[in-house]
């Protein structure tokens, strides 16, 4: 074995020191960056029960799931939807005198119709001496029975929303 030289044994001894440093910092900071992903891996894990891969397969699952519940309550919004628009919920009422002789506006026209315009409107004269009662279907807005003013305005004003109109008959 040749000898070494005193100069170069001294640098190769700092170049040694200085690599063992630098690992030695290096395994810190790794050392440091592992603790915090831990850290930070705890609040998604159940304490330890299970891995991380372990919740992110029951997350998936969870959102799949959740995902045909959306899809399922969308269904009954558009069910029900569909069987609110057969409910008959335009409302109108008409009130007026009948008789010239008569006052108070005890006399009525009530329309009760679904989105479609379809029906029925009821009317009630009330008169001295007797009380009438009349019902008539109605069909898209419109009846095959012949319908009185009263009975028409009822009808364009459940049509339109509107919930009662006081009024005179003409």
């Amino acid at each position: 074995m040749l000898p070494l030289h005193r100069p170069l044994l001294d640098e190769i001894t700092i170049g040694a020191a200085a690599a063992a440093v630098v690992a030695l910092v290096s395994s810190t900071a790794a050392h440091l960056r592992i603790s915090r992903l831990r850290r930070g891996f705890t609040g998604l894990d159940d304490g330890g029960k299970s891995t991380i891969l372990d919740v992110v397969r029951d997350t998936a699952h969870e959102t799949t799931a959740l995902r045909a519940e959306v899809a399922q309550a969308r269904a009954d919004v558009e069910a029900a939807r569909r069987d609110l628009a057969d409910a008959l919920r335009h409302v109108a009422v008409v009130r007026y005198d009948a008789f010239g002789d008569m006052g108070g506006r005890l006399s009525f026209t009530a329309a009760m119709l679904d989105d479609a315009g379809d029906g029925l409107v009821i009317t009630s004269i009330h008169g001295r001496s007797e009380g009438r009662t009349y019902a008539k279907g109605v069909k898209g807005g419109s009846s095959e029975q012949s319908l009185s003013p009263e009975e028409q305005q009822a009808i364009q004003l459940a049509l339109r929303g509107s919930a009662q109109v006081d009024g005179k008959r003409r």
